[in-house]
Formats: structure tokens, sequence, C-alpha cells
């Protein structure tokens, strides 16, 4: 299948050091993208679907690294169905998993803990909820798991290994388990914060430097932050990716941005949402996130945006995340809200409006045109130009 979004305002890159692509045409064939920036009549002309923008701006598909998967598009903390497919239309076109750790009565000896990252991995291998692409399958990391059992999970296709809900008295006995899940290529993530669940336990900075994982999970506090003092610790003393959640503590959200700009570390940022959870299900809650860091911290926007596309997507090694040829055709058409104060998406976040969404593409595919089931309408028509399949995706 070709798609072609043509007649774009405003293309965002995703790489937040170069954050503006000049043109207004983006061709995705066949999943992936072929041109940003311009394109020629032909190749326009030959494409199955060709989407107006109206003047609107495109952005890579938002990535939200920390999403509380279970099976199916279902989640049993608020009994909810659908929630996958509903964040779609905040813009949301890859979800990773937290962990299946909300799975009911989940086991947590070494071969069930196994068991349920594989059977997590093998149900979204090919099931995309709304069009979502979801990277299911994260092992839980408890006491007795040795170094066979993670060589046996990478050959099985799990790359993904999660400390803080383990059985383990001091929360530094997950460092040998996570260097053990390094060696096998696996990206390793912490809880960061206060306790969460029954099960869990706090994790300070001292933790986080001391177990040295890939990704510190929701760090601003997932609901509750470490103290203060401790983000600076992490910033200047470790390389550990810095996951800001929509679930977490706002205040500790712009100190760790703040701090993170100011050391030059903001390729470690990271934003997600660390939902559903008993903070509820947030189809917006990327891009409240971005919106709250752009306008409170008056940060560039696109800027911002990096760390929700482009970031997420070079920690967790995917290739999605960015509006450049040769990447997953993922991407989201957003405008300023209808009867906001400012006229352009970039705008309209600067200024602590949530963007409207007109028109999301994953894998090249048009999920839906024209309006958002949880936006307000665009302010300018984004619409279906040309289409030549038996198909409507109003």
């Amino acid at each position: 299948m070709r798609t072609a979004v043509v007649n774009i305002g405003t293309i965002v890159s995703g790489d937040w050091r170069d954050p503006i692509v000049p043109g207004d045409t983006v061709v995705v064939a066949d999943g992936i993208i072929k041109s940003v920036g311009t394109a020629s009549p032909e190749a326009v002309a030959g494409c199955d679907v060709v989407i107006d923008a109206g003047g609107a701006t495109a952005v890579p598909g938002l990535i939200d690294s920390h999403v509380h998967i279970t099976f199916g598009d279902y989640t049993p903390r608020q009994k909810t169905v659908g929630f996958l497919e509903s964040y779609l239309h905040g813009g949301v076109t890859t979800a990773i998993t937290a962990s299946e750790v909300h799975v009911p009565g989940r086991p947590r000896d070494p071969a069930g803990v196994k068991a349920l990252a594989i059977a997590a991995q093998r149900c979204f291998a090919e099931y995309r909820p709304g069009g979502m692409r979801v990277w299911a399958g994260s092992v839980i990391l408890e006491p007795g798991l040795a170094e066979q059992d993670f060589k046996d999970l990478a050959a099985e296709g799990v790359w993904l290994a999660k400390a803080g809900f383990g059985a383990f008295a001091d929360p530094e006995e997950y460092a040998p388990l996570v260097a053990m899940a390094r060696r096998h290529g696996m990206v390793t993530t912490l809880h960061t914060g206060g306790a969460s669940i029954p099960g869990s336990s706090p994790i300070t900075g001292d933790h986080v430097l001391a177990i040295d994982p890939d990704v510190s999970f929701h760090v601003n506090g997932g609901p509750v932050a470490m103290a203060d003092e401790h983000f600076e610790r992490v910033i200047a003393e470790s390389k550990v990716a810095l996951q800001i959640c929509t679930a977490g503590n706002l205040r500790t959200a712009m100190l760790c941005a703040r701090l993170a700009i100011e050391r030059e570390q903001f390729h470690r940022v990271l934003i997600a949402t660390d939902t559903p959870t008993g903070s509820g299900i947030m189809p917006l809650g990327m891009i409240y996130t971005i919106t709250h860091l752009a306008s409170l911290l008056d940060l560039p926007p696109e800027m911002v945006m990096g760390a929700a596309t482009g970031n997420n997507a070079a920690v967790y090694g995917r290739n999605s995340g960015l509006l450049a040829p040769g990447r997953d055709g993922d991407l989201v058409v957003i405008d300023a809200p209808l009867g906001g104060a400012r006229k352009t998406a970039l705008g309209a976040l600067a200024n602590g409006d949530p963007v409207a969404v007109g028109a999301v593409i994953s894998d090249g595919v048009p999920r839906f045109v024209g309006r958002s089931r949880n936006t307000p309408p665009t302010t300018r028509p984004v619409r279906v130009a040309q289409c030549t399949l038996p198909r409507e995706f109003a």
C-alpha cells in the first residue's frame, strides 16, 4: 500500500536536535517512509491514498514506552476493553509494555515469569489493536532466575526485562539480574520512586545508580517521586534514560527535564504515560505531558516532541519515532484545536492547549482521517483527497 500526506504546513522530524523538516509531503510505501519533505507529482499520483493535511502539522506517531499491557486490548486495573485503540486516537502508534505485572494472579516463580513474558510477546506479535504496534512481553525479575533463563527468553524473542516488583528484600539484589538481561541483549527497566502497588518497594536514586538499568521507569514518580536531590545524582552519575510519565509528579517531571537540559542530557529524556493504573486510562496522556513540558518550561514544542518519539525509539531500538526515509510509516497529523487561542499545532502546545488529531497512519495504513474521537476538531480540514481502494477512512 502507498500513502501520501500532502499540503503539510510543518513537518516535525522527531529528532529534537534537528526538529523541523522543510517541505510539505510525506510518502509511505509498504509500511516504510520513502520520502519526507518533497515528492514528485508522479509519486503522489501513484499512491493508493492521498491525504490533504490542509496546512496542518505532521509528527511521528507517538511512542508510549510505559503501557501496562496484559492480554488483548483489555486492562483489568480499570476493567476496560479497547483502551489501546483509544490511545491510537490520541496519536499513539506504538505502545511498549511496562511488563505484564497487572495480569491477575501473575506467576512469581522463574518458570512462570518466563512463560508469562513469552505468552505476552506472542499474543501481540501479529495483533495490532486499532492499528497500533504493541511491543509486549517483559520478563519480571524474580529470585531464582539464572543466566540460562535469559538466554532462553532472548531466543524466544523477549527483549525487555523489568526490575522492581520481584520478591527481593533489598532492591540492590536486582543488579546481577539486570546485568544478565543486558548481556543477552535485553532493554532493562526499573521501577523508580515510592511503592505503587502491593508487592513493590520504594526505589531511590541510590538504588538506580547501584542497579544501573537502561531506563528509570517514571523517574518523576509512579505516582510517588523520589527525593529532589536524587535527580541531580542520577543525571550526573549515570547514563540511565529518564522516563517522565503522565501518571506521576508534574513538579518533579519539570525538575528532571530542566536538569537534563542544563547538563546537555535531553537525549535521555523519554515521555510515557504509565497507564492504565490506579491513575486511570489516559488516551491523551502523551499529548498532555508534551503540552505541560512545552508550556510550563517554555520549551520549543518540537523539541519536547522528540522525547515522545525519537528519544524513545533510540533507547528502545525501534525503527519508528522519526519522519525520515527508511523508518516505519507511522505518522500523525495534528492541528490547533478549533476555537483555540493559537493557530498552529505547535503554537497550541506552547500555549498549554492539547492539539487536535486529524489523522493517524501506522505501518503506512490510514487508521482514521478527519477527526479523532478523543480530541477537539482540527482548525484546518484534514481529508482524503484521493483513494483507489474500496475502503472508507473517515
